[in-house]
């Protein structure tokens, strides 16, 4: 059964993307076969989460696979993410405005990103997941110039030179605990796997897992945006493509503190939590910063929800750092974060579409040009900034909490203080694109279809998860921080 599963979840895009490699002129049919199978990833995720939920012991085939609570946590966001980028992905219409090699472009590297990411997160192994999480690099920066302008490429350099070094560092911190696991007598080819790792903790040399921690938290904290390593994350999110902004702000950031998580539980029990919360607090303490006070200044809106970005992996990060009730709420806050910056990136590039530009200041009267997508960027926005009845509120208030009751009573109450002026940043800006006239040029009207409605399917869910928790994700959340903190 454990083999079935992870041949259905990782199947769909990489059959999505061989058929794109071997006929370059079915862009039409692609699209479709693509959109049909990704959905396959996320029912075989769903299912894992569900039984999981239930209690039903970790899925698993051979070393190298696994999937526990955690896993399908993060399967789950990650199929559901990049199922719905596919959908708004170049090649369904004409009016796309993508040629045919744009369009196959797209579908061969957003599903090797999607795949890549779902090995990250669905291996028993830290060096395959390194490997995975080293590929996304590859396979996202590839894509980031779909519309090649000198700013794309240039954020695509960013992207790739800075991801790369990082991730050069984590591989620096993967070697040390492997060499310090082989060194108490285990089989070599066990060494990496996180089972085993986790078993061995308390045998471990507390000053080289400390050691190893340090630069694998910088190195994933590359890849998931934490201060001050986010210097690539505004310009490659601003400049990609709609979908893929939604699939790296989505998920991939989620993915990278995935593994910082992982790491974390094994230098945990090796050298005390002590040293691991009070990184993770300054690291987080600085991103929140870093993004909520960018907030106040920025004029590009796709870069204010990558400056978001930063925020809440900030936010996740301080999280992870306070306990069991932290956990809890950093996972919450990163299923939270993945509908609604999602569905935020997606309803920009209609915005884009539109108006031709990322300017706010230029980009005025949204409600009245485009009702529908208006209404739905004002939701992810008000979502974004914390408000109820969205998750992301719960998320927040359960941090606030976690943080108040681990006697961080000081620091709490600065990060509530970032949140606030993040609150009022994103509602500055929101109110400045969705009211007024549109600008001379702009057409007014559009016609409500699939492609705007399935964007409303994300914020009911977000507001589902703020207004009555369901009890299976509760349940599946819990058996995640229970994998973490056993």
């Amino acid at each position: 059964m454990g083999a079935s599963l992870f041949l259905a979840l990782l199947a769909p895009p990489l059959a999505a993307a061989a058929l794109a490699i071997a006929a370059p002129r079915a862009g039409r049919f692609s699209a479709w076969f693509n959109a049909a199978t990704m959905p396959l990833s996320t029912g075989s995720a769903a299912w894992a989460a569900y039984a999981l939920a239930s209690g039903h012991a970790p899925f698993a085939a051979g070393q190298v696979w696994r999937m526990d609570a955690l896993s399908a946590l993060m399967a789950l966001l990650v199929s559901l993410v990049c199922s719905l980028a596919i959908w708004y992905g170049p090649g369904f219409r004409a009016t796309d405005g993508a040629g045919r090699m744009q369009a196959r472009t797209f579908r061969i590297f957003a599903n090797l990103f999607a795949a890549t990411m779902l090995v990250a997160v669905s291996t028993n192994n830290l060096g395959v997941m390194w490997v995975a999480v080293e590929a996304t690099t590859i396979s996202s920066a590839l894509l980031i110039p779909l519309r090649r302008t000198p700013a794309s490429v240039d954020a695509s350099w960013k992207y790739l030179l800075i991801g790369s070094v990082g991730i050069a560092l984590a591989l620096t911190g993967t070697v040390l605990a492997f060499v310090d696991f082989s060194s108490t007598g285990a089989a070599p080819a066990l060494a990496l796997n996180w089972t085993s790792l986790l078993a061995a903790a308390p045998m471990l040399h507390p000053e080289v897992a400390r050691l190893a921690f340090v630069f694998l938290l910088v190195g994933f904290g590359t890849k998931a945006g934490l201060a001050p390593m986010h210097t690539w994350l505004p310009d490659a999110h601003a400049e990609a493509p709609a979908p893929l902004s939604a699939m790296m702000s989505g998920v991939l950031l989620a993915v990278a503190l995935y593994a910082i998580a992982r790491w974390k539980a094994i230098v945990d029990l090796a050298a005390g939590t002590a040293f691991t919360d009070s990184l993770l607090i300054v690291m987080a303490l600085v991103t929140i910063a870093i993004g909520s006070l960018s907030l106040l200044a920025e004029r590009d809106y796709k870069r204010v929800f990558a400056f978001s970005s930063i925020e809440h992996m900030g936010l996740a990060c301080f999280g992870f750092a306070l306990g069991p009730l932290g956990i809890f709420a950093a996972l919450l806050h990163l299923t939270g974060h993945a509908f609604a910056k999602s569905t935020a990136f997606l309803l920009s590039g209609r915005v884009l579409t539109r108006y031709g530009t990322r300017d706010i200041a230029a980009s005025p009267g949204l409600l009245a040009a485009m009702p529908v997508t208006g209404s739905l960027l004002a939701a992810a926005a008000i979502a974004l900034a914390g408000l109820p009845p969205f998750g992301l509120f719960l998320s927040e208030v359960l941090l606030v909490r976690a943080g108040w009751m681990a006697g961080h009573h000081l620091l709490t109450g600065v990060v509530l203080l970032l949140m606030l002026v993040a609150f009022a940043a994103l509602v500055h800006h929101l109110q400045r694109i969705t009211f007024g006239t549109p600008p001379a040029g702009v057409a007014s009207g559009e016609r409500f279809g699939w492609s705007v409605g399935l964007l409303a399917v994300p914020l009911i869910a977000l507001g589902w998860i703020g207004v009555g928790l369901p009890r299976h994700l509760q349940m599946l959340i819990e058996r995640a921080v229970e994998v973490l903190r056993p």
